[in-house]
């Protein structure tokens, strides 16, 4: 007696084979069991929920400083450069003028022969007139550039 091997089942088809033959059934799902009238499986149409998409937050300039991009960059940039530039004008005009002075006695040496009570005229000119020439430099620097950050802050809120 001779004993044939037994036959081995056909193969079936895998899940990802199915799902292929059939367009409207996703891999590991059941068969859909509707049918149309033709008998054929119908198809099930999905979409995605009916809501109002997420509405795009704006970038905002507050924004682009806080997260340190490149036009957060260039708006500090600016604003650096417009302090700097201030910096510059009200030094050198007060350079100029202080510079002034011993220029003005230099062309006009009677200044330097005038006194009042016994003091030197360009004693005066320059105890005089220097203090206040700082005090107004320097009132006029804090304006402008109080004015410089006050542009900049209305640019970073209202963008």
């Amino acid at each position: 007696m001779s004993r044939e091997p037994a036959a081995s089942p056909p193969p079936t088809p895998s899940a990802a084979a199915k799902a292929a033959s059939d367009p409207g059934q996703l891999a590991g799902q059941a068969p859909a069991t509707t049918r149309g009238p033709a008998g054929r499986p119908q198809r099930i149409r999905v979409t995605a929920p009916r809501s109002a998409p997420a509405a795009a937050v704006p970038y905002t300039v507050s924004r682009e400083l806080d997260e340190q991009t490149e036009v957060g960059e260039l708006f500090i940039g600016s604003l650096i450069r417009s302090q700097l530039r201030l910096a510059l004008v009200v030094a050198a005009g007060f350079l100029l003028i202080l510079l002034g002075v011993p220029v003005l006695l230099a062309f006009l040496p009677v200044i330097a022969d005038l006194t009042l009570f016994t003091v030197p005229a360009p004693w005066i000119l320059l105890g005089a007139g220097v203090y206040p020439l700082v005090i107004v430099c320097g009132a006029l620097y804090v304006r402008s550039a109080t004015r410089n950050e006050r542009r900049f802050l209305d640019l970073v809120d209202d963008a």
